[in-house]
């Protein structure tokens, strides 16, 4: 295989036209020939460039709507002939096929159209055909052929030939190849995942994932792993659409831990008043309502000081001033909010190691995606949980019935177990949490745990009581055995919301109604693992 490769012909065909003038005359200026298509070569034509329509080289017009251009034996021949081997040179010669040194192609915007919510038949008509095939082409002969797909590679690709006077070297081509194979698998994804949501298909036979690099992790959950961040292309608003605004390079916990903390706010309509959670390892330390943003923030601060310091703080309502100040009273990782006043950017600033992060909104909490998580020999999949109720889904189980107030704090809790891991209980009092417990292998201990915390805390602040006193508790599933109720109840409870469905579900309304707490069932359960 040759190192070095001359660069003498080109052919550029791109719909994202971003750059191409400056490659195109760069191009020339080093005396290579330039091929093209449709509106690439006028574009190329109208900057005063000499360009060869395919279609000439060819001898074939392009037809049916531009679908057929490409696909054609002088240009794969060009793209694919081996120059080290007599029988292509020769082939080359009997049919008249010139080489193609370097193919520039980006591919018809497929996952723009689909993100635009664009109806199946024109979804239809943006999937690329002729340019992923001689992308791939252009890859499989990367011993001899340069093949570009991202506008970002022009700069390198005139670097690498002022570098070799006009040639490229082997492992340019080689990574340039492998940039490519991603670029079309990727494509490929983006149109095989569309497809099988457009025609209802839950379990498709084959399943492919596609990321685009964002950024390098100096290291992953651990200092001895690698690791990186992708976006999906999706567009969804959240961490990865985020702007960084200050603060040190974001670390794959933090990206983690943010992500878990501004979907979890994304839950709480920021038209129905500010809110916000703090996260520590991807639960949630605190999270609540105020009447100010300052506010929410105290109120969550107040449920777990202890663990909110060097934690994620997510906002449901841009940052402003005087939730900047409480912020930086204590240290803080993250902060992610929909916006930032100038005011509130500017305190940020004294604190160098605070990172602030900007969306232009919150994830939308019901938008349909998936998730994976990988095992040995495969990967489980599944739909992202978007389940929610209301309080016409509830059902009083016991004697006593909640309370308006109560209600509105069972539901809040409900939004809050949702997003800790299980066992999850949720202890809330007037739209904030005053205890949680998270991810043990029972449901008593995490009840245990999250009463203890409230109890905790009270003595923290001076209080003569738990916080729990007077609270409304939320199980992400159904208790299994009344202990678990017994425990909350003796922490001060006053009502209960879980998903039902236990075969000691009558023992369980029982002991609520001993106990004089009252208990509504939702239907759905809310396992986070």
């Amino acid at each position: 295989m040759t190192d070095l490769a001359p660069l003498k012909r080109a052919l550029l065909s791109v719909s994202d036209k971003t750059g191409l003038i400056d490659l195109g005359t760069a191009l020339a200026a080093r005396g290579v020939e330039l091929l093209s298509t449709g509106g690439t070569a006028l574009a190329l034509r109208d900057a005063g460039l000499d360009v060869k329509d395919v279609a000439d080289v060819t001898g074939f017009p392009e037809m049916m709507d531009g679908r057929v251009k490409t696909l054609h034996p002088v240009v794969h021949g060009g793209l694919l002939a081996r120059r080290d081997l007599p029988a292509h040179v020769e082939a080359m010669d009997t049919h008249n096929i010139g080489a193609i040194d370097l193919l520039v192609v980006n591919l018809y915007p497929f996952e723009e159209t689909v993100a635009k919510g664009a109806d199946f038949d024109t979804c239809i008509e943006n999937i690329d055909i002729g340019g992923p095939a001689m992308i791939r082409s252009a890859a499989k002969n990367h011993a001899f052929v340069n093949v570009i797909t991202d506008v970002e590679d022009y700069a390198a690709l005139l670097g690498e030939l002022d570098a070799n006077n006009g040639q490229t070297t082997l492992a340019f081509r080689q990574k340039l190849a492998q940039t490519a194979y991603g670029r079309t698998a990727a494509y490929d994804t983006a149109v095989s995942t569309w497809m099988a949501g457009a025609i209802e298909l839950a379990t498709p036979r084959r399943r492919s994932i596609a990321g685009s690099y964002k950024q390098e992790m100096r290291y992953g959950e651990n200092s001895h792993q690698s690791a990186a961040f992708y976006t999906d292309g999706t567009g969804r608003q959240g961490v990865a659409t985020a702007v960084q605004h200050q603060g040190k390079e974001l670390s794959y916990n933090n990206i983690n831990d943010t992500d878990a903390a501004f979907e979890l706010v994304a839950e709480f309509d920021p038209a129905d008043g500010p809110a916000v959670a703090i996260i520590k390892h991807a639960n949630p330390s605190g999270v609540a309502r105020g009447a100010t943003l300052r506010e929410a923030y105290t109120n969550a601060f107040d449920c777990d000081r202890t663990s909110a310091f060097g934690g994620i703080v997510a906002l449901n309502q841009p940052l402003d001033e005087d939730t900047a100040k409480a912020i930086v009273e204590i240290f803080t990782e993250v902060v992610i909010a929909p916006g930032a006043s100038d005011a509130a950017k500017a305190i940020f600033a004294t604190k160098k190691n605070l990172r602030l992060l900007t969306s232009d909104g919150l994830p939308d909490p019901k938008a349909a995606q998936i998730t994976m998580k990988q095992v040995a020999g495969g990967m489980l999949v599944q739909d992202k949980d978007v389940g929610s109720v209301d309080l016409a889904d509830l059902k009083v189980v016991t004697k006593v019935k909640p309370t308006d107030a109560q209600m509105a704090d069972l539901l809040f809790a409900w939004k809050v177990a949702k997003h800790v891991k299980s066992n999850a209980i949720v202890y809330v009092k007037d739209s904030a949490t005053v205890g949680v417990g998270a991810g043990q292998m029972s449901r008593l201990d995490s009840a245990l745990i999250a009463a203890q915390k409230a109890e905790r805390m009270a003595k923290a602040m001076d209080l003569p009581q738990s916080l729990a006193i007077g609270s409304a508790v939320a199980s992400d599933a159904f208790f299994p055995f009344a202990d678990g109720l017994l425990e909350a109840a003796a922490a001060g409870a006053t009502c209960v919301i879980q998903p039902g469905g236990s075969m000691r579900d009558d023992e369980v309304i029982a002991a609520a109604d001993e106990a004089g707490i009252a208990m509504v069932f939702t239907g759905m359960r809310h396992f986070r693992h």
